[in-house]
């Protein structure tokens, strides 16, 4: 149980390369694109997966390219603030902002710097099939020659295409949440001053928030019935965004401007990947090929750092794989089960159905600072999601 391919070079795959590295195994990371995906939205790292980062020791290099943000607001059609969320006013790992915020193509720079000198990486590659044997996974790639590994880890994110060939199609695991997302760079032309701005009407929002170097990424989240398409077909995704926030005030019209040439586009469908268990034989799942809490808000970032740590250390220190997959998911589950509840219970906040929803969400926004316990009433705690996990203290495997 030495060599181990990952698919994907994200977030959740480089780091388990780290950590098997750091164990003394083998891994290689094979990833479709030509090189690490730059840009994406703003993630998290919250409560224990600053931990994993600290031990990786690249915290300071992560705080060094934080966001600058330091709260959230809502505004109205005319941009007055109607409600206010400093990033510490549910705690440092619980508010809408964690303390931690870093842009999802900076962490994988870092991640991936971290293990370049040592990690086989094959970039403008993909697996093609997975054959198990007694002795290992023989899998067969897009470009390179086929090749057998002791095991194969699908860590390529919420349309895995290891899930699909090791577990079946996405459509058996997947939990729609009624509601597409949008995240792309537009103009900044206002100063933000760390704070993230949204505009909500009944069914969707719109949003803005300060990136480094005086750049802005702009988001939509909308409700609505699953539309059949190309998911690879940005014209009519931008088209349909244009078309569902046509109406809307605020500076919406500005942002659909930039929506039709940003170079970033980033679309998809809300949903949460569910299943079972996350291995099959001599494969496993990690991040949100295994566990999407949702594309937003759902700690997956925090998710695919802490899984990455433990499913390393129980394959270094386990017997066999088949006893390391199964430590790994019992550690994990519940701390995934949370993280999924909370996904959905921030739906109704993000995407009120009423005018009177959200002055009824703007005014408790407005009170939680002021009464003691109210950021866990109605915040559902997510201070204490965020360090569910306790990590152990793996030993180091000599080769």
């Amino acid at each position: 149980m030495s060599s181990v391919l990952i698919s994907g070079a994200s977030i959740a795959g480089p780091a388990l390369a780290h950590w098997l590295r750091h164990h003394g195994l083998t891994p290689t990371v094979v990833e479709r694109a030509p090189a690490p995906r730059p840009g994406g939205q703003a993630v998290d790292v919250r409560g224990t997966a600053r931990q994993v980062i600290e031990r990786m020791g690249v915290l300071d290099e992560v705080r060094a390219a934080h966001t600058g943000a330091r709260g959230m607001a809502f505004v109205n059609a005319s941009g007055k603030r109607t409600a206010t969320m400093a990033s510490d006013t549910m705690g440092d790992s619980g508010g809408a902002i964690a303390e931690i915020e870093i842009l999802r193509g900076d962490l994988v720079r870092i991640l991936h710097d971290q293990t370049a000198d040592d990690v086989e990486y094959l970039f403008d590659d993909t697996i093609t099939s997975l054959t198990e044997t007694p002795d290992g996974v023989d899998v067969t790639f897009e470009r390179s020659a086929p090749r057998r590994f002791d095991l194969v880890v699908g860590a390529d994110g919420l349309h895995s295409k290891v899930r699909a060939l090791a577990f079946g199609p996405e459509s058996s695991f997947v939990h729609d949440m009624g509601a597409y997302t949008s995240i792309f760079s537009t103009t900044r032309r206002e100063d933000l001053d760390g704070w993230m701005l949204m505009h909500t009407v009944p069914g969707r929002t719109a949003g803005i928030y300060p990136t480094p170097g005086g750049q802005a990424k702009a988001m939509f989240v909308f409700k609505s019935p699953e539309v059949p398409h190309d998911r690879r077909d940005d014209a009519f995704q931008r088209d349909l965004i244009a078309r569902t926030f046509a109406s809307d005030g605020w500076q919406v019209p500005r942002l659909l401007t930039d929506l039709k040439t940003s170079p970033d586009f980033y679309f998809d469908r809300l949903c949460q990947i569910r299943m079972d268990t996350w291995s099959r034989g001599r494969v496993v799942l990690l991040g949100d090929a295994a566990f999407c809490a949702s594309p937003m808000a759902g700690n997956g970032t925090s998710m695919a750092l802490v899984g990455a740590y433990l499913l390393a250390g129980e394959l270094a220190s386990s017997r066999d794989h088949t006893t390391a997959f199964r430590r790994y998911e019992e550690a994990m589950r519940e701390y995934v089960t949370q993280c999924q509840e909370f996904a959905l219970g921030g739906m109704a906040g993000l995407l009120p159905d009423s005018r009177w929803f959200i002055r009824m969400r703007d005014f408790t926004l407005r009170v939680i600072p002021h009464i003691p316990g109210a950021a866990k009433l109605f915040g559902g705690d997510l201070q204490k999601i965020a360090n569910t996990v306790t990590l152990p203290d793996y030993p180091v495997r000599t080769p």
